[in-house]
């Protein structure tokens, strides 16, 4: 028996490397926050939830599956979770038991038929769910698993199975049959089905008169079937084992809308389209990470990019552009493993890869400046980034001056361009932010984080194009700059901004 909960036709390989990307994604787009609220402090749905969310579908179809069970997921939880438990119990049921690594066939054949009885416990288990909730689900992937545990798992089976493991337990003694080689030796061993009438007490201790009389001959009579039974049993414990992590990606997607309710943020299922067709069109898109991280209420963002292959975000300090930013790559990567995403809705096409070049903090250890720091990560990318994939940089190139940067931004930005890449670019550059005004104004959507009258941020992003100016001056003065008479009214402008970028 196969889960297929997130794949329609195959297993999920949880033993795959991740993206050689992925410690920047993690870092760049705070992703240990968003894992956290999905674990709740279990490592092992961490690590699922971490498997799946790095690896990226890029089938819109792959996409609808999953979001397909995970809605009947989210109509369900307590089944889910009850299913889940079963297959948790299960592993650790089998934990609790003797392994068979011993070398005799007996030994091995007992230790395969205990696993066995009480795997079957939790087998049953699944069955009776299967009877009593089939019909509240919906989704290929739990219709289809359901309805093989009642088609193929049905009382008979269960029957023959435990009259199978009855006799393996050979309380009765084995019956053997053999053929003698030229040397006389035992050859062609099978195992045969016992008599049904198990001999008396006393024949069996060796007292009163025999009906038959029998000798001792190498365990190796029953080797082939312990090993037989040794791999049902292993089949079954597989069978469980790729359950629990199926579901336990689920169970971790509950533990994330759950949390997102409670910071009264929004979650939808996103549009999911072709990669040729360079959507991204979103209302109401926040950033998941920062709504789990703070108690004020984040604001979200409509924006429509579609059929814009660059995107540069300019605008005051402290305005939400990074936080824009980062909701665009996690936005990205939650639908692409078939999550829900944090906005009022999402249509976006899938990319081969998402990348991220976002600002780092100077490192005393580094050997050479933040310039090649830099150059050498983008370098890195470079050798990793293919055409169809995203490419997300937040103040990149701004190391050096003004002038240097913006000319080392706009040749990466135009190689990555041609090569069919799309690009979101948050920076302060404008220079770098006109002149691509200037030359691709069709093929770009400018915007720029408001900043109201008074000096407010509502941190809230329009369509516009570049300023000269970020108004870093608002920062200064609310972090207690000098002020003069005659700046007086910057004091009460300023107070309602807070650091959210």
């Amino acid at each position: 028996m196969k889960a297929y909960l997130l794949y329609q036709e195959e297993d999920f390989d949880f033993g795959s490397n991740l993206p050689p990307n992925h410690e920047d994604l993690i870092q760049d787009l705070e992703l240990t926050t968003l894992l956290n609220a999905m674990a709740l402090g279990d490592r092992f749905l961490f690590d699922v939830s971490k498997k799946v969310l790095l690896a990226s579908l890029g089938d819109p179809a792959a996409i609808l599956y999953r979001q397909h069970v995970l809605t009947d997921c989210m109509a369900q939880p307590e089944i889910i979770r009850e299913m889940y438990a079963i297959a948790v119990a299960a592993l650790a049921d089998k934990r609790g038991l003797w392994g068979y690594s011993s070398q005799y066939p007996s030994s091995i054949l007992s230790s395969a038929v205990t696993q066995l009885e009480v795997l079957i416990t939790r087998i049953r288990e699944l069955r009776r769910i299967a009877d009593n909730h089939s019909e509240k689900f919906h989704s290929d992937g739990l219709v289809a698993l359901l309805t093989t545990l009642r088609r193929e798992l049905d009382d008979e089976y269960f029957e023959t199975l435990n009259r199978h493991l009855k006799q393996l337990r050979f309380r009765g003694g084995e019956l053997l049959s053999a053929q003698l080689a030229r040397d006389n030796s035992g050859i062609n061993y099978v195992l045969r089905s016992p008599a049904n009438a198990r001999p008396g007490w006393k024949q069996r201790v060796g007292i009163g008169p025999r009906s038959s009389y029998s000798f001792t001959i190498s365990p190796r009579g029953i080797n082939l079937v312990a090993n037989a039974v040794a791999q049902s049993a292993d089949h079954v414990s597989s069978y469980f084992t790729m359950l629990r992590a199926e579901l336990g990606f689920y169970v971790s997607c509950l533990n994330l809308r759950d949390q997102l309710m409670t910071k009264h943020a929004p979650v939808t299922f996103p549009v999911p389209s072709t990669a040729i067709s360079r959507e991204f069109s979103c209302s109401d898109l926040r950033d998941a990470c920062l709504a789990l991280r703070i108690e004020d209420r984040v604001v979200g963002n409509d924006v429509d990019a579609n059929g814009k292959s660059l995107v540069i975000i300019t605008g005051a300090n402290s305005g939400g552009k990074s936080t824009f930013l980062r909701s665009v790559g996690l936005a990205q990567l939650m639908m692409q493993c078939g999550m829900f995403v944090t906005a009022g809705s999402l249509r976006a096409s899938v990319c081969e890869g998402i990348f991220t070049h976002f600002i780092r903090e100077e490192d005393p250890t580094m050997s050479s400046g933040r310039l090649d720091e830099e150059l050498s990560r983008m370098s890195r990318i470079a050798d990793q980034i293919s055409p169809r994939c995203l490419m997300l940089f937040n103040e990149s190139f701004a190391a050096t001056n003004e002038r240097e940067g913006s000319e080392i931004g706009r040749q990466v930005v135009r190689a990555l361009l041609e090569a069919e890449i799309r690009v979101f670019f948050v920076t302060h550059q404008f220079d770098f932010a006109e002149g691509f005004r200037l030359q691709r104004a069709t093929s770009s959507l400018f915007l720029r984080a408001e900043r109201q009258p008074d000096g407010r941020r509502n941190f809230r992003l329009a369509v516009a194009g570049p300023l000269p100016t970020s108004y870093g001056e608002d920062i200064y003065y609310r972090i207690g700059g000098w002020l003069g008479e005659q700046d007086s009214y910057r004091t009460q402008a300023t107070a309602g901004a807070d650091d959210r970028e």
